[in-house]
């Protein structure tokens, strides 16, 4: 029982890899989402005055803006503890009943990947989240009889990649709900800058800045790369990361200016020069990569769309003008290339 609890079901203050300690505890101190920030003071200040746990809360968004870190802000707020599982875990209900009958009142407990659960699963977490019991069935057939359980007032706070694969009756019973956005450069300096001192990393201004610019804007992106920054300047017995050490690190893992890595390079080669700018298909552009279709869907595209040098088509995938410009390709209007008589159509 105890082995299958942890698996579930982790407490925070007992992680201890680096990006644990690297995250704010307390909302003063965390970096970005002023919007949501904002009205998150309030909704604690509102719910701690009345003595109540803070209404269910959905975070959507894509990975590594901060979802799991204001989870745990939260739970520090509240004054309760952050239990965390994800929705693949929790495959039976009986799962779900064990770790919501651990619960103390103000804990707060993380559901990333919420959308993944099991109708079954749901369909329970529906009477906790807006009456406080479950209803467990014991028994089967004639003999089965049903236990009304009841739990402490806590906080469920979900995270999602898709919301839109939410079902309705969930997403509604969410009071809460916050749209994280990405981070600006500034922002994301300001993090590297807190991560470092964290870290014990002696790491200037500039070069702050400069792995903030290929970041995404992204925090968990950030922190990764100067992690990399760190080990390629200790392999270097560099005592401090300069602009000038940042740059030659992020050049070595091939991250471009603009946060563009060496396999999204690829992509956007593939479709101007063997498929002249496209449209192609998407398990054709797979397979000329050597990589799964989903691989490429879902993390080569998302970036080189959100940044115009790609779009989908009804036909396939096809380059942009920003495209060819970045890989110094010229672009007539007409979509034909100069000096040849390809044309994108």
């Amino acid at each position: 029982m105890k082995k299958n609890m942890a698996r579930l079901m982790s407490e925070q203050p007992l992680a201890l890899e680096e990006d644990v300690f690297i995250r704010p505890k307390r909302l003063c101190e965390f970096i970005g989402q002023a919007k949501v920030i904002d009205k998150l003071s309030m909704f604690i200040k509102a719910a701690k005055s009345r003595d109540e746990p803070l209404d269910h809360t959905l975070f959507c968004g894509p990975p590594g803006l901060g979802k799991t870190t204001l989870a745990g802000v939260v739970a520090h707020e509240m004054g309760g503890e952050l239990k965390t599982t994800t929705g693949p875990a929790i495959s039976r209900t009986g799962d779900l009943a064990a770790i919501l009958s651990s619960l103390k009142a103000k804990d707060v407990l993380f559901i990333d990947e919420i959308h993944r659960l099991s109708p079954q699963v749901e369909e329970v977490l529906y009477s906790a989240m807006e009456d406080f019991f479950l209803n467990i069935i014991i028994g089967k057939g004639p003999m089965a009889r049903s236990i009304k359980l009841t739990l402490p007032k806590f906080t469920l706070i979900g995270a999602t990649t898709k919301p839109t694969l939410l079902s309705a009756p969930l997403r509604g019973r969410f009071g809460i709900i916050e749209q994280l956005e990405y981070y600006s450069t500034d922002e994301l300096a300001e993090i590297l800058v807190r991560g470092a001192s964290v870290l014990e990393v002696n790491l200037d201004e500039e070069a702050a800045m400069e792995i903030a610019k290929r970041s995404r804007g992204t925090p968990r992106i950030a922190l990764r790369l100067l992690k990399r920054v760190r080990d390629i300047a200790e392999a270097k017995k560099e005592s401090k990361v300069t602009v000038a050490i940042a740059k030659k690190a992020l050049d070595l893992l091939g991250i471009d200016d603009d946060g563009i890595d060496d396999q999204e390079r690829k992509l956007l080669d593939v479709i101007v020069n063997l498929f002249d700018g496209g449209p192609v298909g998407l398990s054709t552009l797979a397979a000329a990569m050597s990589e799964e279709e989903r691989t490429v869907e879902e993390i080569y595209e998302p970036y080189l769309l959100r940044n115009g040098l790609i779009e989908r088509t009804r036909g396939g995938r096809m380059a942009t003008r920003k495209a060819y410009e970045r890989l110094g390709i010229p672009y007539l209007r007409d979509g034909s290339l100069d000096g040849d008589n390809l044309t994108l159509f």
